[in-house]
């Protein structure tokens, strides 16, 4: 007769149930009566967007009204940088799960009015995007600044608002004073290689073709074509951009630097030569007679030159 093997467990102690299949995932429940945010499973099991965008989007909705959600405050809370929190803050609001647009104060400063969507509104019934439009807080009229205002405002800040929205074209872009096609070629090239920068600023042949002469007086400004492709790509706006053209036409007008001012002239220096009659050093055009000499001697002496 065998003998009963005491160490054996007669059945599982783990306290978690088994699951119907050896693999996959089993779930220890626990029913949260604080500090909990709901989330629906469209974000959660979304196929679209990226596991980053989801914990994000998470984040955002577990946090209060009024919480800083820019890039770099995100940035300053999360151990992912900037280019990744900037991709998916862009995946969600591709999605529907926010909404940022810039907005101008009476003050003449741009900024921008975040919301976040706990489900977009693609996928709310017709009815209920009704109640929650109703809901949401009148956007306040934009105020129109005095023209002082808009002078005083026309910054970096202020250029990178005109990619988000349809503005005008400048004026009149600036023009080289003596157009050459080495420096006209040159132009046409660091327009054509903006969206190696950054895909948003696609140009077209005939953008490129508006665009070079601009490109050109800056060029014949003294301006490397590093610091031009610099100008142009720096700062640039988090939204998509929808006239990439719209915005380079402005940064090419409104910063283009003053031309360099002329060189100061050096004087001439006067060579030294030596006297023909006491071989002293005396600045002269001319060789002969040092002033002192030739004040003691007079224009006939015998030292004169052409005396013997």
């Amino acid at each position: 007769m065998a003998l009963q093997q005491l160490n054996a467990f007669p059945r599982d102690k783990s306290g978690i149930q088994a699951a119907s299949s050896p693999s996959g995932v089993t779930h220890v429940r626990h029913r949260h009566t604080e500090r909990f945010t709901v989330v629906g499973n469209h974000l959660a099991q979304h196929r679209e967007l990226s596991l980053l965008a989801k914990g994000l989007g998470l984040y955002i909705q577990s946090l209060p009204d009024g919480v800083e959600i820019g890039i770099k405050a995100l940035a300053a809370r999360c151990v992912e940088g900037e280019v990744a929190i900037a991709s998916a803050l862009r995946e969600l609001e591709a999605h529907g799960y926010l909404s940022r647009t810039k907005e101008r104060l009476a003050s003449g400063r741009w900024v921008t009015r975040t919301v976040s969507y706990d489900m977009p509104l693609a996928l709310i019934p017709q009815q209920q995007q009704q109640q929650r439009q109703q809901q949401q807080p009148p956007k306040k009229p934009r105020a129109v600044p005095k023209r002082e205002a808009v002078e005083t405002v026309e910054t970096l800040e202020a250029v990178e608002a005109v990619a988000s929205e349809p503005v005008a074209e400048a004026p009149s872009l600036p023009a080289p004073g003596h157009p050459d096609l080495a420096r006209h070629r040159t132009a046409a090239e660091i327009l054509a290689g903006l969206r190696r920068h950054d895909p948003r600023l696609l140009l077209g042949e005939l953008d490129i073709r508006r665009l070079a002469p601009a490109v050109a007086a800056w060029l014949e400004r003294g301006i490397e074509p590093l610091a031009v492709q610099r100008t142009l790509t720096a700062l640039l706006p988090q939204e998509d951009i929808a006239r990439p053209a719209g915005l380079i036409a402005h940064r090419l007008t409104h910063l283009l630097p003053p031309p360099l001012p002329a060189a100061p002239v050096k004087p001439r220096v006067v060579p030294l030569q030596n006297c023909d009659h006491c071989d002293r050093a005396y600045r002269s055009h001319t060789e002969g007679l040092c002033p002192g000499c030739e004040a003691e001697q007079g224009p006939g002496g015998p030292g004169a030159p052409g005396r013997v």
